[in-house]
């Protein structure tokens, strides 16, 4: 605001305590209260003017303004050039740029232009005559607002007949209102994140701020001082350098920008293809890119350029680059090592090191992997499993006994079996054959080998020769043959032992069980 013209009386006293007395500038103001700035102002209008002290009698008060004050020089208004506010408003969007520079430039390609407080006033009357999303002040490349627009439009499965409904997902730019639109299949956020990585791609770069509305799939907790962030769009933004800011709750103006354009796209799009049938989700893209080109060239009201002449020109050259790859959408879980040191996803178990039993882990989900992550490093990586009901388990993460017993195959188990003897062999093979899977049968055929410690190799071969004529396939019925020395009849001519077997009516003998 300019400041206060001083009365006639008091600049005579400047004037005065100048040219009279000789008192300094710094003195004068100290005597009347002013300001060093304004006696200097005012001494230097008098030198202007070529007034002498005294001032000659005939000077009155109105005289004397005059001189110090002349009138500006006398332009009509209609021949003063107008500026370009459409210019300056793209303008003020670039980085740096002020009002008060774009003046600057202003009067010195017109020397004879309007004042700074006209250029100000003026400018914000053609700023409030524009659409309410746009009296807001974006800098180049900033922002870009994104939501899903509340109207859905369907396809249709040409096998079966069922129509689903398809979300629309819209994205702005603040300085240009650069529109992308994208159909997805659901709000939830793998569509979400899909949908950010092809708005970048369409961008060509990526802006420093993402403004998204409280959905479930971005904002974990809507809170308005700190909003918590889904930890795959985290993610999302690291990768491509951006930073989330979630509009406040029921505070739709923190993303007017989206806001009217979802207005744009709901009329401009959906209503245009309201009356066509869809059969994919690529037609429907398709057909939707088609008319998201015709609404980035299309002229816009008061600005004399399209959204995609003012991308070119604002946005675009602001973007940072594109990441080397795009980002891979991974889903984050929070899961307890179980007793058995794995951790279920999607129905299927991963190994983690067996110390962390029982402790809280981060899992991230990606298409091909699953890795492990404990206080923010990685302790495990697995390719992730197609079936489900199945483990997968790294050998260094099992306890040194739980090793030697995993490395155990039927191969290797018939093969220990065969330097007992062959009816050892025999009936591993049937025990493990006998079950649903052959890894059931390890536990027995294990119990079998530990009889080896306790008697030679030919009983323990003898008593599985005697288990098998008797269909006797288990680790205890093995243990009572040799314990109560029912292998020997099994033994052969070499080492039958002197005594005689006993033959009683009572005793069935082994050609009973045949």
């Amino acid at each position: 605001m300019p400041t206060e013209r001083l009365s006639m009386r008091k600049i005579r006293d400047v004037l005065r305590l100048r040219f009279e007395n000789g008192l300094s500038e710094r003195v004068i103001a100290r005597s009347l209260s002013l300001s060093n700035g304004s006696v200097n102002a005012y001494l230097q209008r008098a030198r202007m003017a070529g007034l002498r002290w005294p001032l000659s009698e005939g000077l009155d008060d109105t005289a004397l303004e005059r001189l110090l004050f002349p009138p500006a020089p006398a332009v009509a208004a209609a021949a003063r050039p107008t500026p370009d506010w459409t210019g300056v408003e793209k303008e003020l969007r670039r980085r740096g740029v002020t009002l008060a520079l774009l003046w600057e430039e202003y009067r010195g390609a017109h020397p004879d232009g309007f004042s700074y407080s006209w250029f100000c006033e003026h400018y914000a009357a053609f700023k409030g005559r524009l659409r309410p999303t746009m009296r807001q002040s974006h800098a180049a490349g900033e922002k870009v607002f994104v939501d899903f627009a509340g109207d859905t439009i369907d396809i249709v499965d040409p096998a079966t007949g069922e129509v689903r409904r398809m979300k629309l997902f819209v994205a702005a730019m603040g300085a240009s209102n650069y529109i992308f639109a994208q159909a997805r299949a659901s709000e939830q956020i793998a569509d979400w994140i899909g949908a950010h990585v092809d708005l970048f791609a369409f961008l060509g770069g990526v802006p420093k701020f993402v403004v998204c509305d409280n959905l479930k799939a971005a904002v974990t907790n809507p809170d308005r001082y700190e909003p918590g962030l889904n930890r795959s769009y985290l993610e999302l933004a690291d990768h491509y350098g951006a930073a989330i800011l979630p509009a406040r709750p029921y505070k739709p103006r923190d993303k007017a920008k989206v806001e009217q354009s979802v207005l744009i796209a709901e009329r401009w799009i959906l209503a245009r293809l309201r009356n066509r049938r869809f059969f994919s989700l690529a037609e429907l893209n398709a057909a939707i890119a088609d008319l998201v080109h015709d609404i980035n060239a299309r002229l816009m009201k008061g600005f004399n350029a399209s959204r995609a002449e003012l991308f070119a020109a604002i946005d675009r050259p602001a973007l940072k680059e594109l990441p080397q790859e795009p980002y891979a959408f991974a889903v984050w879980k929070r899961c307890r090592v179980a007793p058995d040191y794995h951790v279920e996803v999607d129905g299927h178990w991963y190994s983690a090191p067996f110390r962390l039993i029982r402790e809280l882990v981060d899992v991230r989900v990606a298409d091909k992997t699953v890795e492990i992550f404990f206080k923010g490093q990685r302790i495990a990586s697995h390719l992730r499993a197609p079936n489900r009901r199945g483990h997968t388990t790294l050998p260094e993460h099992m306890p040194s006994a739980h090793r030697r017993h995993a490395s155990w195959t039927p191969s290797r188990l018939v093969a220990s079996a065969e330097k007992i003897g062959p009816s050892a062999a025999a009936l591993f093979e049937e025990i493990m054959a006998a079950r649903p899977h052959p890894e059931q049968g390890f536990r027995t055929c294990l119990g079998i080998l530990a009889l080896t410690r306790t008697y030679d190799n030919a009983r323990v071969d003898a008593a599985c020769r005697r288990g098998m004529s008797i269909r006797a396939r288990s680790v205890a019925s093995i243990r009572s043959i040799l314990k109560n020395g029912l292998d020997r009849t099994f033994l052969d001519e070499g080492e039958r032992p002197d005594r005689e077997p006993v033959r009683h009516g009572n005793i069935r003998g082994r050609d009973y069980f045949h």
